[in-house]
């Protein structure tokens, strides 16, 4: 009997060390992560690259300059039709996650391993913004483990709506458009607050592959 407890206190205190090595490690993980982790206070003063143009005395623009085209347009001229499209074609459950849609992944994860080729991706819109405005192309692991850690501390600095501007103005739709009003423009040769149904269906689906899906093509 008591050879029996002494075991059962070794399992127990076994089990117990195992338990805080694996929250030590954790913890120690996590600190080298995001040791140099970029700050996200950043995206609240939201300046990129847009177009510069030159005007003639009368008004009419005879000029751009421009690194990236695009025009900066508030999530009040982006039509509601245009903001469901985007979420529908890249993250669904944009409202209902906290940065990180694991139910999404494993979705990605089953039908690339069905087509036996990558068809969809797991990352949400948070995730692709971090990408974009925080951290570098490179495709690596641990670049995937600091894009989750920002895309959860995102989540909780700005509002959902205040996320989505950010997706709409800087992602790329191919042909040189930054962003939806540019685009819009490019494609349409409009506003994009005059974005129709059939219209938001065709730019939601160029960010996944611009030049593939391209209308000009």
């Amino acid at each position: 009997m008591g050879s029996g407890r002494k075991f059962l206190r070794y399992i127990i205190a076994l089990g117990l060390l195992t338990l805080l090595a694996s929250a030590l490690a954790l913890v120690l993980l996590y600190r080298t992560f995001t040791a140099d982790l970029p700050n996200i206070a950043t995206l609240q003063d939201y300046r990129p690259r847009i177009v510069t143009k030159v005007f003639s005395e009368d008004g009419n623009v005879i000029g751009e300059f421009f690194i990236e085209k695009r025009e900066l347009v508030p999530m009040e001229r982006v039509p509601r039709v245009l903001q469901d499209a985007m979420i529908a074609s890249e993250d669904a459950n944009f409202y209902r996650h906290e940065g990180l849609d694991f139910y999404g992944i494993i979705r990605a994860l089953i039908k690339n391993i069905r087509a036996g080729e990558i068809v969809q991706g797991g990352s949400t819109i948070t995730q692709q913004v971090v990408k974009s405005l925080l951290l570098t192309p490179e495709r690596s692991l641990s670049r995937k483990i600091r894009e989750a850690i920002l895309a959860y501390r995102l989540e909780r600095s700005l509002e959902k709506d205040e996320i989505l501007y950010l997706y709409l103005n800087q992602i790329y739709f191919g042909h040189g458009a930054y962003g939806v009003q540019v685009a819009s423009k490019n494609y349409f040769g409009h506003d994009v607050s005059e974005v129709d149904l059939a219209e938001a269906a065709l730019l939601a689906g160029l960010p996944r592959a611009p030049s593939r899906y391209s209308p000009a093509r």
